[in-house]
């Protein structure tokens, strides 16, 4: 009986050994929802999904080069570009998921400014995002830019409603709606602040916006075949159709 019993655990301590793992970072909304979806079907392939739940866009590039996790999902392309030539990541993507449009939203007005407005609009202080809201603003007709390609407040060459610009971090964006006239906010902080893109939006980026949001790993990892079967996952039916299922149009699935 007892050598039953050690053979029993032995095959059990085998069996959890050849259990795999994922630490991933994620923004709780919705990367984290999205995840969550994944994590049942990556159990079943062997695969034990851990999520762990961060809002700080300086912070999970930063753990993921530190290897403080195996893959981040918060970000976009250009973000992910912008963060490796500053800091020297390179890191890599390791698959698009979905896209979240940028939306103007305003707590006092049910328009956008028309004439001479003299209002102020909060902004994303990040740089791709500054520039994705700006990039916006110039395809609604509200100001002109001196160059398409990263632009800041500084490269504002046309001003007619008299804007005037706040820059504020992303997470606090839907907070400063009480202090501003209208804020450009991203999906997910809009989410999280029980704001509805498809009915509260007075404007939202274009469905072939190219900031399609990824999972990024570090370069080594990438064709590993734990991190394959995440991207199968993420790629598959069950978590896009969750996708458009939840969300109803507020997030695109990346195509």
């Amino acid at each position: 009986m007892k050598r039953l019993f050690l053979l029993c655990l032995a095959l059990l301590s085998a069996c959890s050994s050849s259990q795999e793992s994922l630490k991933v970072a994620a923004s709780s909304v919705p990367h984290a929802e999205i995840l969550s979806v994944a994590k049942e079907e990556l159990r079943e392939r062997g695969i034990e999904l851990k999520i762990i739940e961060v809002d700080d866009y300086n912070l999970p590039n930063r753990m993921l080069y530190e290897r403080q996790i195996d893959a981040n999902f918060f970000q976009h392309q250009p973000f992910l570009d912008e963060q490796n030539r500053l800091h020297g990541y390179g890191l890599v993507t390791l698959t698009k998921v979905h896209i979240e449009p940028l939306g103007v939203y305003s707590d006092y007005y049910k328009s956008l400014p028309d004439g001479n407005a003299d209002v102020t609009f909060a902004i994303p202080q990040d740089p791709t995002n500054e520039a994705r809201a700006l990039l916006l603003l110039q395809d609604l007709g509200l100001i002109e830019l001196r160059t398409n390609s990263q632009p800041t407040v500084l490269d504002i060459i046309e001003n007619p409603k008299k804007i005037r610009f706040i820059e504020v971090d992303a997470p606090f964006l839907p907070r400063s709606l009480q202090d501003v006239d209208y804020a450009v906010i991203p999906v997910n902080f809009a989410l999280q602040a029980n704001l509805d893109p498809e009915e509260d939006a007075l404007a939202l980026e274009a469905s072939d916006s190219p900031y399609a949001n990824i999972v990024a790993v570090r370069p080594e990892d990438q064709e590993k075949p734990t991190f394959q079967s995440l991207k199968r996952v993420l790629q598959g039916e069950k978590v896009q159709q969750f996708i458009e299922e939840k969300y109803r149009g507020a997030i695109l699935r990346a195509r």
